[in-house]
């Protein structure tokens, strides 16, 4: 198991992860982890990350800013519909490269 922290309301909550297997032997614990302890849990099949168990009060948030997002790119989109993509992919390299560069001469000057 792999063990990562962040801050939760003040408390440290962990992220653990945990096989698929694992995870079927172990569901209540790892419910009373998430519920209680507002940790979350990972669950990998044949090593990779496949789902995710979180408090719900996370789960609401993550739909909200997925809600959000989702929105945020219907706007960005529609501003753009008139743009050729070949201009559009050409004007975001620019920008890139350009932030890119000043992030890098920034980083010298320190």
């Amino acid at each position: 198991m792999h063990y990562d922290h962040y801050d939760h309301n003040e408390l440290i909550a962990m992220i653990t992860e945990t096989s698929a297997v694992s995870f079927r032997q172990n569901l209540g614990e790892m419910l009373n982890q998430v519920q209680y302890r507002h940790d979350s849990v990972v669950i990998n099949k044949d090593g990779k990350p496949v789902a995710a168990l979180v408090d719900a009060r996370l789960f609401e948030r993550i739909r909200r800013m997925q809600g959000r997002f989702d929105a945020l790119c219907q706007r960005i989109e529609a501003g753009f519909a008139n743009v050729p993509e070949t201009q559009g992919l050409a004007e975001i390299a620019t920008v890139v490269k350009r932030e890119r560069t000043r992030a890098h001469s920034s980083t010298k000057k320190r």
